[in-house]
């Protein structure tokens, strides 16, 4: 007797197709010069929506002249740039800056009007958007509403600043240094707003110099030098990079060979920092390396003055690529 196999055949089915990110804002081959200076040098860039982006780099790189002219507050001198699906210098202008949050990197705001009394006045410009209240809980500036501008501390004002920015209910926050001068305590209270913006489906264009504000609220960072980009990638990708886990920085009395320091085990580059007897040496195992270090100074002869050690971090990437520090500028 024929035995009749009960197996179902289901129709084999194509695993679902992986849909293209949303495009929140890009330039293609952006140029700004300032006579014989060039400021942004052919910058292709890219901000999917819904992503934290950050542009890290040092003073002068070209962050901000970047970031002005994806405001539309400046003109390119080459290039291309769309904005939220628009192109500046359109019928689409005025709609287009409703779309928009933007936080200078310094905002005069006059200081004898009380804080409520600002945010109502950036909220008149816009036909629709939050209201006074909400946004002032949003920035944790309640018990603030009817103190003076002029009196309010430096976190406070940029909280006031981040506030301004946010009274339309923009889709796109463009955030200039907005930390740069602040105290730490300062510091994480804008972080908390920046990232509750997110969490509530918005974009993020930030710039700024501290890698480890990068680190914590972007999703990508481009590295910018010289108004190029010299990097791009998460901040995990871009540290992965190095090739190293930690750094060992360590300053001596007498001159090391660094292509013997090259060679110890589990090192993966040295490089000098700032004079002949500073190093900083990228590692992949700081328990192989560290004692073949100590061993090879004994050999030579060479007094330890100091040693410290870190996680591999985006300012260590930065020094890596351009040979200085972040904030040499």
């Amino acid at each position: 007797m024929e035995t009749i196999s009960d197996t179902t055949y289901a129709p084999s089915v194509s695993p679902p197709a992986v849909r293209p990110r949303a495009t929140a804002l890009r330039c293609d081959g952006l140029v700004k010069r300032y006579g014989d200076l060039v400021a942004v040098d052919k910058l292709d860039l890219e901000v999917f929506a819904g992503e934290c982006f950050g542009l890290l780099g040092p003073n002068g790189a070209g962050k901000t002249t970047t970031v002005e002219i994806l405001e539309g507050l400046t003109a390119p001198d080459g290039g291309r740039v769309e904005v939220l699906g628009a192109a500046w210098g359109t019928a689409h202008d005025r709609t287009l800056r409703e779309r928009i949050g933007v936080q200078l990197q310094e905002t005069q705001l006059s200081e004898k009007i009380t804080v409520a009394e600002t945010v109502r006045l950036f909220r008149s410009f816009y036909p629709r958007g939050r209201g006074v209240d909400e946004i002032l809980r949003l920035v944790s500036l309640e018990e603030k509403r009817a103190a003076r501008v002029g009196k309010l501390s430096g976190g406070q004002k940029q909280r006031l600043a981040v506030a301004c920015a946010l009274v339309s209910n923009p889709e796109l926050l463009f955030l200039d240094e907005p930390t740069t001068g602040l105290d730490p305590q300062a510091r994480l209270q804008l972080w908390d707003i920046v990232e509750k913006f997110r969490a509530g489906g918005g974009t993020i264009l930030l710039t700024t110099h501290y890698m480890e504000e990068a680190a914590r609220l972007c999703d990508r960072v481009a590295i910018m030098d010289h108004g190029r980009m010299i990097a791009l990638g998460t901040p995990d990708e871009l540290i992965a990079s190095l090739g190293a886990d930690q750094i060992i920085a360590l300053n001596a009395t007498g001159e090391l060979d660094e292509r013997r320091l090259t060679n110890l085990p589990g090192v993966r580059g040295v490089r000098r920092t700032g004079s002949e007897s500073a190093y900083a040496l990228t590692v992949s195992d700081i328990g192989v390396a560290l004692p073949a270090l100590l061993a090879e100074l004994k050999t030579e002869q060479v007094i330890l003055n100091t040693l410290t050690t870190h996680q591999a971090t985006l300012e260590d990437v930065f020094v890596s690529l351009t040979g200085r520090m972040l904030r040499d500028g």
